[in-house]
């Protein structure tokens, strides 16, 4: 379920993260990608997915970027920024996300969209619980807006799960 219209400035970032989440496939890794804006929606930080080369199941996009991301902003700027991301982030990197201060978060492809992709359990197992469940236990509120760009952000997926 689409949450809002993505503004011109979303569309443009959202389209930087599929294009690292491009890269960490070429990387070896799986196709996700991620990065953070200040409050004027200047680029910051961005990471991808490293998981295989790490050989770290949490190195999730999401999760390497708020590791930098709390280690080198202020509460202030983490709570001004705002995450974007390609694909919706699953409940481990939404915990992250929310424990970090960062308020608002954008993405292009949900968690269902991704399950319809990758299939459902297997070798690719998928937690079907949407970020903006995570976030609606949490106090102050995350700001969530998505998905978008699904045609996008699912070409980076192509033939990876299979």
């Amino acid at each position: 379920m689409t949450h809002g219209i993505p503004q011109p400035l979303d569309e443009r970032l959202l389209r930087a993260t599929i294009a690292i989440a491009a890269r960490a496939r070429k990387n070896g890794n799986h196709p996700f990608g991620a990065l953070l804006t200040d409050g004027e929606g200047r680029l910051v930080l961005e990471a991808e997915n490293t998981v295989v080369t790490d050989s770290d199941v949490t190195a999730h996009a999401e999760t390497n970027l708020v590791r930098i991301a709390s280690r080198t902003l202020t509460p202030q700027q983490l709570a001004a920024a705002t995450l974007y991301t390609s694909t919706e982030p699953c409940a481990m990197c939404a915990g992250a996300i929310y424990w970090s201060g960062i308020r608002r978060v954008v993405y292009a492809l949900g968690e269902d969209e991704l399950r319809v992709l990758a299939g459902a359990g297997g070798e690719h197992p998928l937690l079907t619980l949407p970020s903006r469940q995570v976030f609606a236990h949490g106090n102050p509120v995350v700001e969530v807006a998505g998905p978008f760009l699904h045609d996008e952000a699912a070409t980076v997926h192509a033939d990876f799960w299979t």
